[in-house]
């Protein structure tokens, strides 16, 4: 259980952060990008939640908590790509394949609720649909960030499935917070021309 008695520390003010490993980093050094990025995730997350009800409601609160578990897991900088430092364990905190696999089952129900897509759908439509677009671009922000990342040292790839399965959720529950699809607000290539 994490326990904050006091919100500032004054150990920021060099422009380090801490890391979970009790390592300090620059606060704009690529993890703690990613970091932050997943952090907007979540709070954007936290936006749509605020329209939403039932099961999407319940979805993102349960995906918000996994945000928290993938920063958790980018704030820990340990070992080699499949090594054991990417397991999880009492002091490290890491994303495991079944939070992945679980947004996929949950992706699959709700697609079955939709007709097939005919053209790609404009980001809008209801008010929850828009939050939900928003929240799926920029959670598509913290995964360009998270493997650019990747590219320059180890990230766990159970959080790297993570965060590309959750903006396909957020695509998928917007559909269906636009009437199930039928509100879709549908590309129409050069219209305007």
């Amino acid at each position: 259980m994490v326990k904050l008695n006091k919100i500032y520390t004054r150990t920021g003010d060099d422009g380090t952060t801490g890391l979970v490993d009790g390592s300090r980093l620059a606060k704009h050094a690529l993890r703690m990008q990613a970091v932050g990025d997943v952090d907007e995730a979540n709070s954007s997350l936290g936006f749509a939640a605020v329209e939403a009800d039932g099961d999407l409601k319940a979805d993102l609160v349960r995906f918000q908590n996994d945000l928290f578990d993938l920063g958790a897991d980018l704030a820990t900088p340990l070992g080699e790509v499949g090594g054991e430092d990417f397991e999880p364990s009492e002091m490290v905190l890491r994303m495991v394949p079944s939070q992945a696999s679980h947004v996929e089952a949950r992706i699959d129900a709700l697609n079955d609720r939709l007709e097939p897509l005919t053209s790609f759908v404009l980001p809008g439509g209801t008010e929850l649909a828009a939050r939900l677009h928003h929240a799926r671009t920029v959670t598509r922000r913290a995964e360009r960030c998270m493997t650019a990342l990747a590219e320059a040292e180890p990230v766990n790839p159970a959080a790297l499935a993570y965060i590309n399965r959750l903006s396909d959720w957020l695509f998928v529950a917007a559909r269906i917070a636009n009437d199930e699809g039928r509100a879709d607000v549908k590309w129409v290539p050069g219209a305007n021309r």
